[in-house]
């Protein structure tokens, strides 16, 4: 499969990019090139390979859950900018 320029200008299109002719020469010179070295992963032999997700054993490291006890309101509190009967005070973002 190679990329020809038309297939340059159609996406370019697509996408509403304006690209000089240079541009378009140089994108489908690249873009070929991407492929040529796809394509040399068809030669790997990967009878018998697993399929992966993802290259390295991934685990979530989660804790037990346990109930502790609250910050108490005032430490809570002690840095907010304002407040009102325990809870944060901030600007009404609603008429």
């Amino acid at each position: 499969m190679s990329i020809t320029n038309q297939d340059v200008q159609h996406v370019a299109k697509l996408a509403r990019l304006n690209f000089t002719p240079e541009e378009e020469q140089m994108l489908t010179e690249q873009l070929n090139a991407i492929l040529q070295y796809a394509e040399k992963l068809n030669e790997l032999d990967t009878d018998g390979v697993e399929p992966t997700t993802h290259v390295l054993h991934l685990s979530n490291v989660m804790r037990e859950d346990e109930a502790k006890d609250s910050l108490p309101i005032e430490k809570v509190m002690a840095n907010a900018p304002e407040e009102e009967d325990g809870q944060f005070k901030v600007p009404a973002v609603l008429d």
